[in-house]
Parts: structure tokens; sequence; C-alpha cells
């Protein structure tokens, strides 16, 4: 092998380690401190590593990847409570949200949810008034907001945005017009379409079996909407 080409082999492989331990620093962050958005938590980890190379930044889903072993590792016996927990609290609200055709998105969906995970819902009404309404007058305090989804990888739309409790549980209900339910925003991991699931769906996720991972990735690849 020539010299040149065993220094740029090995320069690879520092690299791959590199992305690595920033990607595994950055799930713990996310994992522990609630840190939400994944470009803060992998330029927060890059500096706590003290490693300032940009290429060594891992991509979103090397980092989602990540947090899921983290959880493996780190959260066996407590994790797969939790989200339990969780979805059944979501399958609750999508009942109560009915007339709005909610869907589950986010971390409770996708499986890497934690202790400072909100229950991400996307509900559909051409004026966001009508959702407003329907919580406040069921005595529902609530905390208004907006957030910018990618609709291609060109274009942003400003959404509003409801946030409430429910029996100590965060919830986060994203109000998109009734036109997006034909087509999902873009997710911020991979730029492709979210995985959004019908009350349905979610409620054969609770139904599975524990350790079905096969069944779980069949279900969750068909819980598009």
């Amino acid at each position: 092998m020539a010299r040149g080409q065993h220094h740029r082999i090995h320069a690879q492989d520092r690299l791959q380690r590199k992305r690595l331990l920033v990607a595994q620093e950055a799930a713990r962050l996310m994992s522990e401190h609630g840190i939400r958005d994944f470009h803060h938590a992998k330029i927060k980890a890059a500096e706590r590593l003290g490693i300032i190379d940009a290429q060594a930044l891992p991509r979103n889903n090397e980092i989602e990847d990540a947090l899921r072993e983290h959880q493996r590792i780190f959260h066996a016996d407590s994790h797969p409570q939790l989200l339990q927990e969780r979805r059944e609290a979501a399958a609750e609200a999508m009942r109560f949200l009915d007339r709005f055709d909610p869907r589950l998105v986010g971390a409770v969906l996708e499986g890497t949810a934690d202790t400072h995970s909100a229950v991400c819902l996307h509900v559909f009404s051409d004026t966001a008034e009508n959702v407003v309404l329907f919580l406040q007058e069921r005595g529902v305090p609530l905390t208004q907001q907006t957030r910018r989804l990618r609709v291609t990888r060109d274009d942003q739309v400003e959404y509003p945005v409801l946030l409430f409790a429910a029996d100590g549980l965060p919830f986060d209900i994203t109000v998109l017009p009734r036109d997006a339910l034909k087509q999902a925003p873009l997710d911020r991991i991979d730029e492709k379409p979210m995985r959004r699931a019908s009350l349905a769906a979610v409620e054969e996720l609770l139904a599975a079996n524990d350790g079905q991972e096969d069944e779980f990735e069949r279900m969750l690849s068909s819980a598009l909407r």
C-alpha cells in the first residue's frame, strides 16, 4: 500500500471516530439535558470534545442512531415504559382532537422520546382559531407560538403551535391547513416527508408486544399519512 493511501485511510478512520464521538455526545446532551435541536446538540458536543473540524460533525440521522443506542444502553429499564405512557397519552389526546384529524409525529412516534419530550401532534384546520377555541371552551390553558417547517427543500412555511400540559406531560400541537393532510412537511433529520401516524396506527403500536422490532418498523412505515 502506498504511503499516501495509507495516510488517507488513517485520516478517514480518525474522522469517522470523531464523527461517532460527536454523535454520541450530542445524543447524551439531547437525552439528559433536553436539547431538542440537532444542530445545536452537535455544535455543543463538538465544543465539549474540543473538535473543531467541520467534517467531523455528524449528520442528524447519525445522532438519532446514537440516541437510540444511548437509550438502549443507559435507559433500558425505564425507556419502554416512558414511551408507552407517552403513546397512551397521545392516543387519548388524538381521540379528544378527533375532529381535527390528528397525527402523531416526532420522538414519541419514532421511539426516541425521553423525559424532556413533548407529545407532538399535527392537527388540521383551515383556521387555527377553530382549534384554539375548541381547547379554550374545554378549559385547556395554552400558550401560542409559531414554527417554521420545510415544505420543500427550498421553501419553509410558518405554522401556529399550541402548547399545553395534561397529566404532567407537555403537548405540542402544530396546526396545519386541511390540504396539508395530503403531503407532510419534510423531516429535519433526513429531509423526507415526516412520518405521521393516525390514531389507528398509534393504537397498533400500543398493542404490539415488546421486542417485535421488525413488526414495529413495518407498522411505523405504514403509519405515513
